[in-house]
């Protein structure tokens, strides 16, 4: 199964600057944000600005299988990259 990775830059509260991927089994950009503050919100970063500009389509790939069953379930997985909380 194919699944769909936006790439994301986001500030956070003290400045830095957050890159992660949103990856889901939609190629929905709209959806992708929606899923990038959700996930914000779970690490107290629900202030930070999300929007086009911010989280764009990057590419589609395969996962492996425990990052299938988590978008399975809860419909996106975040990949972190630089400056995200662990």
């Amino acid at each position: 199964m194919d699944f769909h990775v936006f790439d994301t830059y986001v500030k956070a509260k003290d400045g830095h600057t957050m890159h992660f991927d949103v990856v889901t089994d939609k190629n929905d950009t709209e959806k992708a944000i929606s899923f990038a503050k959700e996930w914000l919100k779970l690490i107290g970063e629900e202030s930070s600005k999300v929007t086009t500009e911010e989280c764009k389509f990057c590419h589609t790939q395969s996962v492996p299988e425990d990052i299938e069953i988590e978008i399975m379930t809860n419909g996106y997985f975040i990949s972190k990259m630089e400056g995200c909380p662990n």
